[in-house]
């Protein structure tokens, strides 16, 4: 079920890409009837709606003297345009990771669920309501409130009653949202907001003079903690002044006799806050789990990529370490160049080469952008990423395993050349290694091996596999959710291989590559593509190709590709039936992973 939002005098708020192909809006709203209609402004073009069984709307224009109907708008657009795809009380945002977030004053109802990305279940209030004031505030069925009408300062307006579904963030138009929050909850950010809301909050001197106090005490603490931390700090030798960059040669490990080589320049915090503008929200380019990503320019004019690391993202200090001990010994064009680091007290920053393109999801899952990635420009992608791996599996001087292979962590610069980024989970592998085992898995469900998401159990195969669904993404313009849930459908791989057994591949190919008068659409090449993929994606880790076999496979037009064997994928919850297929079995048909039941299946 989609859905269009409601009517704001100028547009449908919840299809703001729909203003900008320019139709003229007439909406009709009194005791009789409410009605839309709209014209396209420019009578050389011809247009139709149609909507599909799938709840889809397609809109098709022709425009003289071009033969055939091109799909020029679909909704829905992307994930979040799925009604009640984050439950009650959140909203949907693509540039954070997990999609899924709660208002201020809601917390997660299924913490569980919520952590790894399953937002259904929605949210529910930290504080419940008081309902006392006037009009919405003194009605507990109110939830929020919008503009009706946003022309001229806006009048009138919309209020939602029971719990809010469907709400989600835009970059660009949408409309303001005003949700109730109890007052407890509610975080006011100056004084103005806290005199215009009637909130002002009177201390008493007492309580004052314990808050005085206890700041002093505090600070003390706090100088005399920075006091023993620099004593104990490793002692920077050889340092190079170069555009206000401290570059440490070296540094004493663990105030012993050792001494360990640094190769990526240790940044100053002063100079990350010069060139990110003291980190201002101007200059904000995206958002995860992690933290917040920053374009900066540092005295130089060289532009910059700054990852702030949240004091509660699931990157602590180790994973920034080993991020910035490994691709500071890699150098490849198909890998993120990292410039610098910085850690200044509870601050861990990382400083990347700007990419102008930002993420691969950006383009892949926004209709708008999708648009534009012609058949030639993804194979393209896909044949840089193969060569990232290849790089890090069998070239580079040490073989790296990078554990977190997906479309947000692949970034794009201005001429769309692909570099694999965060190597915050990666592990580096000895030559005579074949796999290892830990007890802690780290990645995405959706791109994570089978037996690897069960057993904890890795090796250049789990690359392989998240590569195989990166592919199938790239290919079919659709996320791989990577699972079954409560009955429903997320999972792309069984999708795929149902259409490729009954020799109906093509119908998996983004519509919007698919025009057989361009001559960047080849079908032949797209099925080889495919094919690779569900190579890499089988179930069995022995049956699955090395990345230097790939290589071979992409850049080779010859028929006699192996035939895939069924790929392998996890379900969550209680299913009647469930076969084991990878090559070491386990003790019974499911596994508990992060207190989630799990069991991998086939898709025969």
């Amino acid at each position: 079920m989609e859905r269009s939002g409601p009517w704001n005098g100028i547009e449908f708020s919840g299809i703001p890409e729909e203003g900008r192909n320019h139709p003229v809006y007439s909406y009709t709203e009194n005791s009789e009837e409410v009605a839309i209609r709209f014209l396209i402004a420019n009578q050389s073009i011809y247009s139709r709606l149609k909507i599909i069984d799938l709840g889809y709307v397609h809109r098709f224009t022709l425009i003289p003297p071009s033969r055939g109907w091109s799909n020029f708008w679909t909704f829905p657009t992307d994930d979040c345009d799925a009604y009640k795809s984050c439950g009650p009380y959140a909203y949907c945002d693509l540039s954070t990771s997990p999609r899924c977030n709660c208002f201020e004053g809601f917390d997660p109802m299924n913490r569980q669920q919520w952590d790894l990305g399953e937002g259904s279940d929605g949210c529910v209030r930290r504080t419940p309501l008081s309902c006392s004031g006037n009009r919405c505030l003194s009605d507990c069925n109110c939830t929020s409130f919008a503009a009706a009408d946003v022309r001229r300062g806006g009048t009138g307006c919309f209020i939602w009653t029971g719990e809010l579904y469907d709400t989600r963030t835009y970059s660009f138009a949408g409309q303001d949202l005003y949700v109730k929050v109890a007052t407890v909850d509610l975080v006011l950010s100056s004084d103005e907001e806290r005199v215009r809301n009637g909130k002002i909050i009177r201390w008493s001197i007492g309580v004052s003079l314990m808050l005085i106090l206890s700041v002093i005490v505090f600070c003390f603490w706090k100088r005399r903690q920075k006091q023993a931390k620099s004593a104990e700090t490793p002692i920077v030798k050889k340092q190079v002044l170069m555009n206000r960059m401290v570059l440490p040669r070296q540094r004493n490990l663990s105030g012993d006799n050792q001494v360990e080589d640094l190769e990526v320049p240790l940044i100053e915090f002063e100079d990350v806050l010069i060139a990110t503008e003291h980190f201002s929200d101007c200059n904000k380019v995206g958002k995860g789990g992690f933290g917040v990503v920053y374009k900066g320019r540092l005295l130089d004019g060289q532009e910059i990529t700054v990852k702030r690391l949240s004091e509660m993202s699931a990157q602590g200090t180790n994973e920034f370490i080993n991020e910035v001990r490994l691709i500071g010994r890699l150098q490849h064009i198909n890998l993120v160049q990292l410039l610098g680091c910085c850690v200044d007290e509870g601050e861990k920053i990382l400083i990347y080469e700007y990419l102008e393109n930002l993420s691969l999801d950006s383009h892949l899952f926004v209709l708008s952008r999708r648009c534009m990635l012609n058949w030639q420009m993804r194979f393209d992608i896909i044949n840089g990423i193969a060569r990232g791996i290849l790089y890090l599996h069998h070239d580079s001087s040490i073989r790296i395993i990078h554990r977190d292979l997906k479309a947000s962590n692949i970034l794009l610069d201005k001429d769309m050349t692909p570099k694999i980024s965060d190597f915050g989970m990666a592990r580096i592998f000895g030559r005579d290694e074949t796999e290892a085992n830990t007890r802690k898995v780290v990645g995405t469900y959706g791109y994570m091996s089978p037996e690897y998401a069960l057993d904890g159990i890795f090796s250049i195969k789990s690359d392989i596999y998240s590569f195989g669904v990166l592919l199938l993404e790239i290919i079919s313009g659709k996320r791989n959710k990577g699972f079954y849930y409560s009955g429903r459908d997320h999972n792309l791989l069984e999708c795929v291989w149902r259409n490729w057994k009954e020799g109906q591949g093509i119908e998996i190919v983004d519509t919007v590559i698919i025009d057989s008068s361009s001559p960047t659409f080849r079908p032949r090449e797209i099925l080889r593509c495919l094919q690779i993929a569900l190579l890499c994606v089988q179930a069995r880790v022995e049956d699955r190709p090395l990345m230097s076999s790939v290589v071979l496979m992409l850049g080779s037009e010859a028929e006699d590709i192996p035939q895939p064997k069924p790929p392998g994928y996890c379900v969550i919850g209680n299913f009647s039936e469930t076969y084991s297929t990878w090559s070491k079995q386990p003790d019974n048909d499911s596994c508990t992973v992060n207190q989630i039941t799990m069991s991998i299946i086939d898709a025969r």
